[in-house]
């Protein structure tokens, strides 16, 4: 909390640090999957050499509880009133999270009647349960005498990963875009071109910043969509980097070019000229049909273009 603090006082935007924070997490948690990641030589050596003890002692339960922690919290920050007091007291949520078994390793720890060790939370210092200070509370209940031990296991079986060889990878933004279509998953897609400002895409992470008017939440529910469709974990943050205009803004962009291009046309100024108040709505190749109003039957393709 003081490093934070003394970053805030020298300027730094505490959103930033959080995001810098899980950034860190996000790699010590590549090494622990896969220890060659920190052997990068574009890596400092102060990187390689923490990720490398952190990795060989925090769990894998411990760094993902802190990267979802810090993925909520940042948004939070975002959005109150005084950010800096809402970072500490993410950074407090975190210190005192309770590493509590998980629901398999709680029924293993019934089953051995060491449910009490199994379960219980440690306290730091003594001031407060870690429960407690992370706002959190646990309740847990006997299995009833002579439960059958496997429909205990099939009440808490988690649903299968997705095998690696049928993870979907996405090399760039565009197909990104195209995959949420291809889910039908209008909402999301309409954000990422209305509301994302790419930074950076690869397989994996997505970096990006936010139009004024986006939701809060969007940055949560990219990583959620985007992992569950590729069947492989998303990272989704945001960069203080501008961002690339978003794709909405692109394609109006050029759709007023190309209106402006065939207003110096002399048929179309003539038309104008002709018919006042008459605008430019769109631009088609001379070949392409013109979509049908609703209602309107289209011709026939046997019409002369002068007929049409």
């Amino acid at each position: 909390m003081k490093e934070l603090r003394d970053q805030y006082d020298s300027g730094a935007d505490p959103s930033i640090a959080l995001s810098d924070l899980a950034e860190f997490t996000h790699f010590v948690t590549r090494v622990k999957l896969v220890p060659s990641v920190a052997d990068d030589l574009s890596l400092s050596e102060s990187e390689r050499t923490r990720g490398k003890a952190f990795a060989s002692t925090l769990s894998m339960r411990v760094l993902s509880r802190t990267w979802q922690m810090l993925l909520k919290g940042m948004s939070e920050v975002q959005h109150a009133s005084r950010p800096i007091a809402a970072a500490e007291m993410l950074l407090v949520r975190i210190a005192y999270a309770a590493d509590l078994p998980t629901p398999d390793e709680a029924i293993r720890a019934l089953g051995n009647g060491t449910a009490e060790t199994a379960s219980a939370p440690r306290s730091n210092g003594g001031a407060m349960s870690n429960a407690s200070a992370s706002g959190m509370s646990m309740t847990r209940s006997e299995p009833p005498r002579g439960a059958p031990r496997a429909a205990l296991h099939a009440a808490v079986k988690s649903e299968p990963a997705m095998p690696a060889d049928a993870a979907i990878r996405i090399g760039d933004f565009e197909e990104l875009v195209k995959l949420a279509t291809d889910r039908r998953d209008l909402q999301i897609k309409a954000a990422l071109e209305r509301d994302v400002r790419l930074v950076r895409c690869e397989d994996g992470k997505l970096e990006i910043a936010l139009e004024a008017g986006a939701s809060s939440s969007l940055v949560n529910e990219l990583s959620a969509k985007i992992s569950g469709w590729t069947g492989r974990k998303w990272f989704v943050t945001l960069s203080r980097e501008p961002g690339q205009p978003t794709l909405k803004s692109q394609a109006d962009a050029r759709e007023a070019e190309l209106k402006q291009g065939v207003r110096g046309d002399p048929l179309v100024q003539a038309v104008l000229e002709r018919f006042p108040g008459a605008e430019i709505i769109a631009v088609r190749p001379r070949d392409a049909e013109p979509p049908a109003a609703d209602g309107e039957i289209p011709p026939d393709d046997d019409e002369s273009d002068s007929e049409r």
